[in-house]
């Protein structure tokens, strides 16, 4: 067995029981696997549509269809995978139709094994081929895509010159010195006029050896003065900008300001849109967002729930040229399965029962704007397929409906969820991961991020108390204390949640160790926690945070089922008991396969 028969998924459609069981036992004694069979057109696309398959063989004649029809619709979803036609009565038109829609081989009957086996090999290896073509170009245009934030990201000055020392690129922080250094130079394209200050000649001697010896000459620091005549030193490297042949382009020089930063004043946001802290981790998280926003690139946001993945996408979307087009959101979880592909491509009138009008989905609502997609990782084979498709091409087609709409979207996912892990396992498609994934934004969990804890629980008590009709003007020292030692494995949800507890239990100004929950007041830090991919929400759902006396030692069904009787069936307000976010909790009722409907709530 080859490394080409292994792992190779091969559909034969024929209608003679007698040929499909033929044709399998050839192929699977050859070393292919899995081999499936089907007896009809019907039969062969709910295959089709449940996995990824690397050949189809079909016969011509498939009761009220064609092999004509399975390669149509085998083209209509985008596949690539090659199609063999096999045929008792081969006609000059049937050949000349399966060329045209892009069949590999066309093989008339009797067929023997050997014939079967090579067009078997032939259009396996020609796939394998294609796909590695496929994927090599993937590659390089996310290894292009990440160069590209890269370059534009860095603080350092990037600039290429040509043989006649005119810029050919810069990014924003080389145009931003040179603005300093020399204003009009961005405009004039040419490193010239900076050459003849006096201060700058020896980088003209460098640039000149570079592009003649094709070797990096050793870094140089300048002492100079900008145009409002301050001081500045600068680090400045020249290297040969390479071709793809191995030749000279020109050259780069990579300029760093080494100028002491006293005169600056940095400043270390609290608010970046809807989010809230001071922290080096989410002054990183701004800063990223910012220079991923311009960018019109797919992205993938992760984190622990309730860090606020949400207000990530939002700050993504009005960072970017799309800010004044629709967000529209989409919770992956909170969508039943049969109902989520009608309400992400949208359905035509008549297209399945109950579809009584034509419906937009909510990709056509987000043309020209951004799509979120919440829980990404939740979503079924099939709706990964159709997702995938939709990201290659940019065009879907809407339930019921032949002719494929094109967009102009920017998609945003996120999860909570190890989708590494997911790929490994086979849960999640590997392409598209790494079609979601060109550019991942992960947020901090709260336990890391220090003294945003007291931010944060400064500017809930504000939002809370009133509300509540409460006086309230801060918490106690000791209070504090237990809330920077406590790990937050909810984050910032479970901890806007402690407060607006805290809030309705406290008789006085000042919230005190008494009105926080037990969990946090006999938090002791030498206690094991959960990791969070390791059953936090589980464990959550287990022992939910509650203004009461503890609840007796139930199962999570259990435990669901009595939040979900205690908020009177109202989801929301359940899952605020049990500790865990919306999501998660419609999450935790499929798995557990809970029948809400036939319980008195």
């Amino acid at each position: 067995m080859n490394d080409l028969e292994q792992g190779t998924a091969i559909l034969v459609i024929d209608d003679e029981e007698s040929l499909r069981n033929t044709f399998q036992f050839f192929l699977q004694n050859q070393g292919y696997a899995p081999v499936i069979t089907a007896a009809t057109f019907e039969e062969a696309l709910q295959e089709i549509n449940d996995r990824r398959f690397d050949l189809i063989i079909s016969d011509i004649v498939l009761g009220g269809h064609t092999g004509i029809d399975v390669l149509k619709r085998v083209r209509e979803l985008g596949l690539t995978c090659p199609v063999v036609m096999i045929t008792g009565y081969p006609t000059v038109e049937t050949a000349a139709e399966a060329v045209r829609l892009g069949a590999f081989d066309y093989i008339p009957k009797p067929v023997d094994k050997e014939a079967l086996l090579k067009a078997a090999r032939l259009a396996l290896r020609q796939y394998q081929l294609e796909q590695g073509q496929r994927r090599a170009e993937r590659e390089r245009e996310r290894y292009r895509a990440f160069l590209e934030t890269v370059f534009k990201s860095v603080t350092d000055g990037i600039v290429t010159v040509d043989h006649n020392l005119d810029i050919m690129e810069m990014n924003p922080a080389a145009r931003l010195l040179f603005n300093e250094l020399h204003p009009g130079l961005v405009e004039q394209r040419s490193i010239i006029p900076l050459c003849g200050q006096e201060a700058f000649v020896p980088l003209k001697k460098d640039l000149l050896q570079v592009l003649k010896t094709g070797q990096e000459s050793s870094p140089r620091l300048f002492e100079c003065r900008g145009a409002d005549q301050q001081k500045k030193v600068l680090s400045v490297c020249t290297a040969p900008l390479k071709d793809g042949a191995g030749g000279s382009e020109g050259a780069v020089m990579v300029l760093r300001d080494l100028t002491s930063p006293e005169p600056r004043q940095t400043n270390r946001r609290q608010r970046f849109h809807r989010f809230l802290g001071a922290s080096d981790a989410m002054q990183a998280v701004y800063t990223l967002i910012e220079n991923v926003g311009r960018v019109d690139l797919t992205v993938l946001i992760t984190g622990e729930s309730g860090t606020g993945k949400e207000l990530a996408a939002e700050a993504l979307h009005q960072e970017s040229h799309r800010k004044n087009r629709p967000l529209i959101k989409v919770d992956c979880t909170a969508i039943p399965e049969t109902l989520l592909e009608s309400e992400l491509f949208g359905h035509r009138k008549g297209s399945f029962t109950g579809a009584d009008r034509d419906r937009m989905g909510r990709i056509l609502q987000a043309d020209g704007g951004t799509l979120f997609l919440d829980e990404i990782g939740d979503i079924s084979p099939m709706m990964q397929l159709r997702l995938l498709r939709f990201l290659q091409e940019s065009t879907f087609y809407p339930v019921g409906q032949d002719t494929p709409l094109r967009v102009d979207v920017r998609v945003i996912t996120a999860t909570n969820v190890n989708l590494k892990e997911k790929v490994r396992s086979g849960a999640f498609r590997e392409d598209l991961y790494f079609r979601l994934r060109v550019i991942d934004v992960i947020l901090p969990p709260l336990r890391e991020r220090g003294e945003d804890i007291l931010l944060l629980t400064d500017h809930f008590i504000g939002k809370i108390a009133p509300k509540v009709g409460k006086n309230i003007g801060g918490i106690s020292d000791q209070a504090r204390q237990l809330l920077l030692a406590y790990p937050w494995p909810g984050n910032v949800r479970e901890l806007e949640h402690v407060i607006e507890r805290a809030c309705v239990l406290c008789q006085g100004t000042t919230i005190a160790t008494d009105e926080l929950s037990l969990e946090i007041s006999g938090y002791r830090p030498t206690e094991a926690q959960p990791a969070p991919d390791e059953g936090g929400e589980r464990a959550r759902i287990a022992a939910p945070p509650s203004p009461a006396a503890p609840l007796p030692d139930l199962s999570p069904t259990e435990r669901i089922f009595q939040a979900l009787r205690k908020a009177g069936g109202n989801k929301a307000k359940a899952a605020r008991l049990l500790g865990i976010d919306r999501t998660t909790l419609y999450r935790k009722i499929r798995e557990l396969r809970l029948d809400i409907s036939q319980t008195d709530l």
